[in-house]
């Protein structure tokens, strides 16, 4: 029978020899050939072609080299260590003391769960090799299955997800996001120069400094040009290295693990899949690569991105570890009067937990703070109207605890080496099975305890003693460690369906795809301040949507990090940017400020479902005065707009918006102000922005 192709897949296209391929989506294709030496190589990346096309690229002989290059490196679709190449290998296996991949092509197939997966299938002795790939709309992903079907172990030294092969162009720049805490995904553009550019994370989750996100281009704006763009799903170390080539090709290799001292061994029949890496191509500049990227998540990797996330008031800087049930009961109280649908219980409410020294690991009630457990809170958080959310911490265990002192081998350490402490905690070692089953029954039998709706996971240290003493391949834990968060945070969410989770890592310390797939939003940064936050959030939005973005509007003066002074108005504006968040301390402010906070809370409800699934365009970036983006969904269309700064009296400029129908026309809501075409937005339109940390909100609709 033939096979059903699920709506919207698009089934990969094969030349008649069965040895060129060529996936496609509305705008963007990417094929690759099999040589008759069984050499698997690029042929095109780019704007739409046929099938036709892809063969007759691939009937183009590859160019003989001098005896010093290679004739494969700069056109292999996937680079194995060994053999005639000189370029970073993707894939690295030692066997037996030996190293090095000869394979053999053993077939092919489009099968898949909807007839849309290219699979290829290769071998080398006992090690069957199998590349994936699969086009979701522009969007190309791509991963590999490496098998040990021998009786020898197989060592993966290297096991990449992907090798991206781009055209030939001169003056390539390189786009990434870098930082550390507090001030993460900050935008870089620079020109790429020979050699290797290597980003990447040696600290077991993905990191501060990096986003695991590439993007290239040659003279890109942010609505014109073309731009390729690569991201990396794994949450754990790795690396993603762009290298430009002595002959000017550049290709990007990516994947776990941040150097190749080795990742796994596979003892016979044992498998690892590589993380996800995906890729786009698209014409549309910066902004168009990006909206891109939302959509793909959206319909691919968030899971359910259809449903808007609700505005929530987190306790953590209203009481930080001084907590107790009335106290949040109180809070709760306040935060229903203003609009907030989810109420999240922050650090403290567990264990011997009054401060950051002891208690992690305990994952039961202070009998002293909630002497009843948290049902009781949550009924009355229910009560109001809200759901009921807490936060944890499960990858991590303090020295002063009951785990630690019943379980001290169950962290990462090294024999004979001082255990290395941050923030007074350890890393458990979760690549332990006993480890996985101990946080299983707790986390488990805690949300079914009472009733939770949401569940803030947090990560707060990076990996330092990365040892296991009794195991026989004990840097298996850097893999295995990120396997094992990804099947309990699978088995929690099969098991309680109604519970939604936030990624956190103190701020942005573990955003990535593969993460996304099993979270519904992402704690983007510590730095609340309004301020910081726009340069932070015009970062993130180049490869991630506003629908996981989370943003708090806190207390000013910002007490936490600069003491910066900024009115309720911007704080609102600067939040409402991504899924809204409050975590001022609620009881100390005015009555006034109460009803202003109401007034922005039931904006951003009416707002909210255009910002978090509307296409996003960045009119201007943040650069120290007016910058604004835009959301647009149908007929709807919100711009949010903020004045950093006004010097020598010079007027605040015009905003030309886009993504609309230049032959309808719309009204400005709030002025009932009619334009037609393309609508320019002058700042005495509505607020008349002026001064420094002002802010705007102006939504228009079709008429």
């Amino acid at each position: 029978m033939p096979e059903t192709v699920k709506p919207g897949a698009v089934r990969p296209e094969t030349a008649a020899d069965g040895r060129t391929w060529l996936l496609s989506g509305p705008t963007s294709s990417y094929a690759l050939h099999l040589t008759g030496a069984d050499e698997l190589i690029h042929l095109h990346w780019g704007p739409r072609i046929a099938l036709a096309d892809a063969e007759a690229l691939a009937a183009v002989p590859l160019q003989g080299r001098a005896s010093f290059e290679s004739h494969l490196d700069g056109r292999e679709e996937y680079p194995a260590e060994g053999g005639p190449r000189f370029v970073r290998p993707a894939l690295s296996v030692r066997t037996a003391g030996r190293r090095g991949t000869e394979w053999t092509f053993e077939g092919y197939d489009t099968e898949g769960d909807a007839g849309d997966e290219l699979r290829l299938r290769f071998r080398d002795g006992g090690l069957s090799v199998t590349l994936h790939y699969r086009m979701r709309g522009d969007v190309v992903e791509r991963w590999v299955t490496l098998r040990n079907d021998g009786g020898e172990p197989q060592e993966l030294l290297r096991a990449d997800s992907a090798t991206w092969t781009l055209p030939e162009r001169d003056g390539w720049r390189l786009s990434q996001l870098h930082g550390r805490w507090a001030a993460e995904s900050r935008l870089v553009r620079a020109p790429l120069t020979y050699g290797e550019k290597v980003i990447g994370s040696r600290r077991g989750h993905t990191g501060h400094q990096h986003l695991p996100w590439v993007a290239l281009d040659t003279d890109a704006t942010e609505e014109r040009g073309e731009v390729y763009g690569c991201a990396l799903g794994w949450s754990g170390s790795w690396r993603i290295a762009v290298a430009q080539l002595p002959d000017a090709r550049v290709q990007i290799t990516g994947g776990a693990g941040h150097d190749d001292s080795g990742l796994l061994l596979l003892a016979a029949g044992e498998s690892f899949t590589t993380p996800l890496f995906a890729g786009l191509w698209s014409d549309g500049g910066f902004g168009g690569a990006s909206r891109t990227w939302h959509a793909y998540q959206r319909a691919h990797v968030v899971p359910d991105a259809e449903r808007d996330r609700p505005v929530l008031f987190n306790s953590w800087e209203a009481t930080f570890f001084d907590i107790s049930e009335e106290q949040q009961a109180a809070l709760a109280r306040r935060a229903a009067e203003i609009g907030v649908e989810l109420f999240v219980v922050d650090d403290g409410w567990f264990g011997a937990r009054t401060s950051d020294r002891a208690g992690l690991g305990d994952w039961r009630p202070n009998p002293e703070r909630f002497p009843h457990g948290l049902k009781p809170l949550a009924d009355r958080v229910h009560a109001l109207g809200m759901r009921f959310g807490i936060w944890v911490e499960p990858e991590m265990v303090n020295p002063d605890s009951d785990l630690y002192r019943a379980h001290p081998d169950w962290v990462q350490f090294q024999p004979g080496r001082k255990r290395t402490e941050f923030r007074n905690q350890l890393m458990l070692n979760l690549a332990r099975e006993d480890v996985q089953e101990y946080l299983w029954d707790q986390l488990h039998g805690l949300l079914s305890s009472a009733p939770v709706d949401y569940v803030k996971w947090d990560f707060n240290r990076c990996f330092t003693d990365a040892g296991w003493p009794d195991d026989p391949y004990p840097q298996r834990l850097w893999v295995d460690h990120v396997r094992a968060l990804y099947a309990l945070l699978d088995r929690l969410r099969a098991a309680h369906p109604g519970v939604a989770f936030e990624s956190c890592s103190g701020g942005g310390g573990r955003i990535d795809l593969g993460i996304m797939s099993r979270t519904d939003q992402v704690w983007t940064s510590d730095n609340t301040d309004p301020l910081d936050r726009l340069d932070i959030q015009h970062g993130f939005s180049q490869i991630h949507p506003a629908r996981v973005m989370a943003a708090w509007v806190t207390d000013s003066p910002n007490t936490q990090l600069n003491g910066r002074v900024s009115s309720l108005r911007f704080r609102f504006v600067s939040a409402m940017a991504g899924v809204l968040g409050i975590g001022g301390d609620l009881s100390e402010w005015s009555a006034e400020e109460l009803a202003e906070a109401r007034r922005w809370v039931d904006l951003y409800k009416e707002i909210r479902p255009v910002v978090q699934r509307g296409d996003l365009y960045r009119l201007r970036p943040p650069t120290g005065g007016l910058s604004a983006v835009q959301y647009v969904r149908g007929d709807e269309s919100v711009v949010l707009a903020w004045l950093q700064a006004q010097r020598y009296g010079e007027p605040v400029p015009a905003l030309r918006l886009r993504g609309l129908d230049p032959a309808a026309t719309y009204e400005c809501r709030e002025t009932g102000e009619v334009h037609r075409g393309a609508v320019l937005l002058h700042h005495g339109m509505r607020t008349g922005l002026s001064g420094d940390l002002d802010a705007a909100v102006i939504r228009l609709r079709r008429i």
